[in-house]
């Protein structure tokens, strides 16, 4: 037999790998698997998109028979992120389910390192009385030139990147309303 010295390397090699490998334990008797039953199994899936940017990536999103969000995964039919999702958009099930997420209005007052739990309609009041006031004593009716320009210089938005387009459109429809001159979108910082 001629062995030539590329295949004593081989050989060797083989001879080497194998060596290690029964000193790990292998066993190459069947094995019965078990397969663990599916959390979604019997839920409803709903098609809908990620509310994160305007791109509109699709996002399986299932229910159980009570409602209750139990599962987000990305949508492999939807033409435009063929189930792909960025990590905001990977992590949409917790926008539904988070156990830190508060649930009730809490208020914390100027100079003050207590927060207080208050009601729905008191932290509106007060944020529509904080907004009037900033207006009022920020607002131009006329420029230099004698121009109506009716603008507040005193009040600026940066708006969330949690809002749909139709958020944006309404939420900037209001601030226009407001005479703001400074809006932003996060979204796009």
């Amino acid at each position: 037999m001629n062995v030539t010295r590329r295949d004593f390397m081989k050989i060797s090699g083989v001879t080497v790998a194998g060596a290690a490998l029964s000193q790990l334990g292998f066993d190459l008797t069947p094995v019965q698997a078990y397969a663990a039953e599916l959390r979604i199994k019997g839920a409803k899936e709903t098609a809908t998109i990620c509310c994160y940017c305007s791109v509109s990536c699709g996002i399986l999103v299932h229910t159980d028979t009570q409602g209750k969000v139990i599962n987000a995964e990305g949508d492999p039919d939807h033409p435009i992120s063929e189930g792909a999702l960025c990590a905001k958009g990977a992590a949409s099930y917790q926008i539904a389910v988070n156990p830190n997420r508060l649930s009730k209005v809490r208020y914390r007052a100027p100079n003050s390192d207590k927060w207080k739990e208050v009601s729905l309609d008191w932290a509106l009041d007060k944020i529509a009385a904080n907004i009037k006031k900033s207006r009022d004593k920020s607002f131009t009716a006329k420029n230099a030139d004698g121009k109506v320009v009716n603008r507040t210089n005193g009040i600026a938005s940066v708006g969330s990147a949690a809002m749909d387009n139709e958020e944006c459109w309404l939420y900037s429809k209001f601030l226009r309303s407001l005479g703001l001159v400074y809006i932003e979108h996060q979204a796009r910082i």
